[in-house]
């Protein structure tokens, strides 16, 4: 129902002292035009007021101070005068009055502004000595009917204003150049793996950068205007401003990449690649683990070398949980709501100029789900949110966590995610032309991609499905039986009845897809098999889990040997500048050359490790390991303040840990076949190792359990515990609520990296890989990527790569290995050192890490891999290709 606004009175309009009042609180045109449409909307009772001044063109209206839509958009939200509302009102140079703005023609809405609320508008034109100087706006979200005495009030305002505007376009100050920059680098989440742009944040206000999670628009959006210009001019920050947005726009703007050589027929049919999490950042909490920031990793490289790649997955509102340990140590979850605001993302918006929304029939009513888009590099991330109105109450809480709830949530959450993800990517006029599903969360997609052909060429379900599969490349990631997802019949119909329908198979021919014998109609729908049945290329993430994967799943093979199951393996890498410690890349740039980081997949690039001095690279190690330490104690001291401990336990965590002792850090989800308590196999032992005066051991853990694996929680309070053992108090250390920022803090400062879960179920692993960047040494079974990376000299190996049937002896077997390896050879080179005090042996198997596995293990190398082998031919792109085809 449309509402009246009390009868408008001499209180609406501005004095010439309030606006000089304004002014002298302002100080510059930009402030006090900000001050006053925050009192105009206090006056006038809307719920919006902004000001849009013409540029020097004066074709163009750009959003100058506004209060109701996104302060982002200041400076940056710009429309012709030929577009919107706004638009007419300066076309016109007259008032313009809109009861309900969707019924009208000009009606253009700006996804951005987070305009999509509001309904009436009202807009005059603010002109000063007879001159156009742009429009004053205001709206409200509920219709209004505005009088003409209201009209003329604001027409009155407006002209107080024009003044302040005419001279603010005058002196070209109506937008804050330094301003108007920093939040075009912070909406590109590009500026997480640029230091010196992420840099440029954290100097504008430290203590706040770090209270906000290093997120820029949280930042951006509380710092008034004057205080970034102040501190921008204490701080000599604008030319760095300027160059840190000239690199931004080249990086964006340039064609000539790796991925425009070899992957050209990518461009009009772009790989769409469909992840359950993508860990980009740890201000944007849209992954749990490994398999998150491995898809954040691999779209990141994509950017990088100019793969046109397009991600599509969840937005969790709440993402995953936060950890807190009780004083017992055991683990608490804590979920939070995310501010989406506070992120760098927009809604989504089709060729139609519409905010796009997705809609999945089911057995029980359809599921809707909006659909954000995050700029990361030259790439677009597309995530599906279902928390909207329209949805049954119980829909709109599933996007609400990552990993939460039972197989009806999960199912929902996987057709949310494929179908809803491919009828995203039509909703946005994109045609894939390669399927890639990360784990087989996404398999649906592929569903949905034979409906879609099969309506698009009108053909049968085999013809399409023979079609499309030609297009998929499907990865699959883990070898525990656990992590593939598995549904009943009835709830399998209950969702994907309407699908099925439209592809016109049976129930029962449905299920086979998802079977590993089809004629078994007591066995589950397996996400992973349908993947693997769907896609003709499939791999494993390393060549251990390609031999663990093709014995694993040999039985969709009938008649084939094991060694011919067609699952091949790309093995893990890690995006270099989102993992490498600044400090490490400026030694590097002094000592790689030129362009090391656009080659990082060349061997002959990381040769230049060798060149550099003993001394400097072991200085800059010591001083990340001295930034991990403060960090580790920052962080304790925070959690037991927290916990309410006594003022002597506060003080005792604040001098834990040495600089001098030799460090081992374990970060991982605490799942039990990860055995984060091998350590703890012989007490005696650990005891005597961490209290040896003359070489001392010290270890710090992070982790995180799954909040219903009560034995990984209960493995996870075994370590926390030992923190209040006084033999291990000072040596053992547990930092709470594991993420990216604490997983980057730990890889770049650590001594040596530990990782030993029960071979062979690791798959790849990628976290040693980080700190082989950072100069750290790899202690780890021979599993996952150690299995092929390990030479002999570039890090340290527990046991000899054999297991036993017997968990118990596989185990102590491990444990024993673990702790000889230890005792004879980490921990004698770790402290035999020369006159200079240096550990040249230590620092020799340094280089030897980064040069033998900083080409392999990146993600570069991964994502050409992937390109060369799977993409352009699954395109149809590939100039030659003899392989047989199954």
């Amino acid at each position: 129902m449309s509402q009246t606004a009390p009868a408008p009175n001499d209180s609406y309009v501005l004095t010439l002292d309030e606006i000089g009042n304004l002014a002298a609180e302002g100080g510059k045109p930009a402030e006090t035009l900000m001050n006053v449409v925050a009192l105009i909307a206090k006056r006038f009772q809307t719920d919006v007021c902004s000001a849009y001044l013409l540029e020097p063109d004066r074709a163009n209206l750009v959003l100058a101070a506004t209060l109701g839509l996104r302060p982002q958009c200041v400076g940056t939200l710009r429309m012709g005068l030929h577009e919107g509302l706004a638009g007419l009102v300066a076309e016109q140079v007259s008032p313009v009055a809109v009861e309900q703005v969707k019924t009208h023609p000009r009606f253009k809405y700006f996804s951005e502004a987070g305009e999509d609320a509001y309904q009436s508008f009202l807009g005059v034109p603010l002109v000063d000595r007879g001159v156009l100087q742009g429009v004053l706006v205001v709206q409200t979200i509920a219709p209004r009917v505005y009088r003409e005495q209201e009209v003329r009030m604001l027409s009155e305002a407006a002209a107080q204003v024009a003044p302040i505007v005419s001279e603010a376009r005058t002196l070209d100050r109506f937008i804050a150049p330094a301003q108007e920059r920093l939040w075009a680098l912070a909406r590109n989440v590009w500026w997480c793996w640029d230091h010196d742009t992420s840099s440029l944040f954290r100097d504008l206000d430290p203590i706040r950068w770090r209270e906000l999670n290093h997120n820029p628009v949280a930042l951006l959006s509380e710092i008034p205007l004057a205080v970034i210009e102040r501190r921008a001019r204490e701080l000599v920050l604008h030319s760095r401003i300027n160059y840190a947005y000239r690199r931004q726009r080249e990086y964006l703007d340039v064609d000539r990449t790796w991925g425009a050589r070899h992957a050209g027929i990518l461009r009009p049919r772009p790989v769409a690649y469909f992840s359950a999490e993508f860990g980009l950042h740890v201000s944007i909490p849209e992954y749990s683990g490994g398999l998150g920031v491995l898809a954040g990793d691999h779209i990141k490289s994509a950017s990088d070398l100019g793969i046109p790649l397009i991600g599509i997955g969840l937005f969790y509102g709440q993402g995953y949980f936060r950890q807190r340990l009780d004083r017992n140590g055991w683990q608490q979850e804590e979920y939070i709501q995310t501010d989406v605001s506070q992120l760098p993302m927009q809604a989504a918006i089709g060729p139609n100029g519409e905010p796009v929304t997705v809609q999945i029939e089911t057995r029980g009513g359809a599921i809707r789900a909006k659909v954000w888009r995050m700029e990361v590099g030259r790439c677009d991330l597309l995530l599906l949110d279902s928390n909207i109105e329209g949805n049954h109450p119980e829909d709109r809480e599933l996007t609400s966590r990552l990993y939460g709830g039972d197989s009806r949530i999960r199912i929902r959450q996987e057709l949310l995610l494929g179908v809803g993800g491919f009828r995203a990517l039509k909703a946005m006029g994109v045609t894939p032309g390669v399927l890639h599903l990360n784990e087989g969360h996404s398999g649906f997609a592929v569903l949905e991609a034979i409906r879609s052909r099969m309506e698009d060429e009108g053909l049968a379900f085999d013809q399409a499905m023979r079609r499309v599969s030609r297009e998929v490349v499907f990865t699959t990631h883990t070898p525990v039986p656990a992590g593939h997802d598995r549904f009943y019949a009835e709830l399998l119909e209950e969702h994907l009845g309407p699908v099925r329908e439209a592809l016109g198979i049976s129930h029962d021919r449905l299920m086979e897809l998802g079977r590993e014998n089809p004629g078994n109609r007591n066995e589950e729908f397996c996400m992973t098999v349908l993947g693997l049945r769907l896609a003709r290329r499939a791999n494993a993430v390393s060549a251990l889990h390609a031999e663990v994967s093709r014995a694993m799943w040999s039985g969709l093979y009938p008649g084939k040997p094991e060694d011919s199951v067609p699952i091949g393996h790309i093995t893990n890498g890690v995006h270099v500048p989102s993992w490498l410690a600044p400090q490490m890349f400026r030694l590097y740039d002094r000592h790689l050359g030129t362009g090391w980081q656009e080659n990082s997949a060349d061997p002959s690039i990381w040769e230049g490790i060798e060149s550099v001095d003993d001394g400097e690279l072991w200085e800059t190690h010591l001083h990340l390991k001295s930034r991990l330490l403060d960090f580790v104690r920052l962080r304790t001291v925070e959690q037991a303040e927290r916990r309410g401990e006594s003022p002597e336990m506060l003080q005792r965590l604040g001098r834990v840990l040495s600089p001098d002792a030799l460090t081992i850090g374990f970060a991982r989800r605490f799942a039990t076949y990860k055995r984060a308590d091998l350590i703890l196999a012989d007490i005696e032992k650990l005891t005597s190792m961490v209290n040896d005066p003359k070489r001392p051991v010290q270890f710090i853990f992070a982790g995180k359990a799954h909040p219903r694996d009560e034995p990984g929680k209960r493995m996870l309070q075994q370590i926390a515990k030992l923190m209040r053992h006084l033999e291990f108090a000072d040596k053992f250390v547990f930092v709470e609520d594991y993420d990216i920022n604490v997983g980057r803090h730990f890889v770049q400062g650590v001594d040596v990296w530990l990782n030993n879960p029960r071979r062979p179920l690791e798959a790849s692993g990628t976290s040693g890989q980080k700190v082989v960047l950072n100069g750290g040494l790899n202690l780890s079974v021979l599993d996952g990527w150690w299995a092929e990376a390990y030479d002999g000299l570039n890090g340290f190996a527990i046991g000899t790569g054999r297991t036993h049937t017997n968990m118990s002896i596989h185990d102590s077997r491990d444990g024993e290995d673990l702790y000889r390896v230890l005792r004879e050879e980490v921990i004698p080179l770790y402290y035999d050192r020369d006159r200079d005090g240096l550990p040249r042996g230590w620092i020799k198997r340094m280089k030897r890490t980064i040069r033998t596995l900083g080409w392999r293990f990146n993600a570069n190398r991964m994502v050409m891999d992937y390109t060369l082998q799977c993409y352009v031919p699954a395109a149809g792109g590939a100039s030659s290709d003899l392989s047989k085809k199954l």
